[in-house]
């Protein structure tokens, strides 16, 4: 079986621990909003705050949400 070069390690608690040396690294925050049904994208510049919006994203038995790690160049880093 071939490891996915481009995912992140996570722990045995299934918590991302990706780090980066380079800080040009945002967190996306993938969510079901639950007022309209639609599928959103939230940018955050550390892992901590993009792990607390998507909590709070998760409301009900079918809420979900996911964190992702990104790359990004110099110029596009989130605000």
């Amino acid at each position: 079986m071939e490891k996915n070069p481009n995912s992140n390690p996570v722990d045995p608690q299934g918590r991302n621990t990706f780090s980066a040396d380079s800080g040009d690294v945002e967190f996306h925050v993938t969510y079901i909003d639950s007022d309209g049904g639609r599928i959103r994208t939230e940018a955050f510049e550390t892992e901590a705050e993009a792990q607390r919006f998507a909590s709070r994203m998760v409301l009900d038995e079918d809420g979900w949400a996911l964190v992702d790690a990104v790359t990004v160049r110099q110029g596009r880093l989130a605000a």
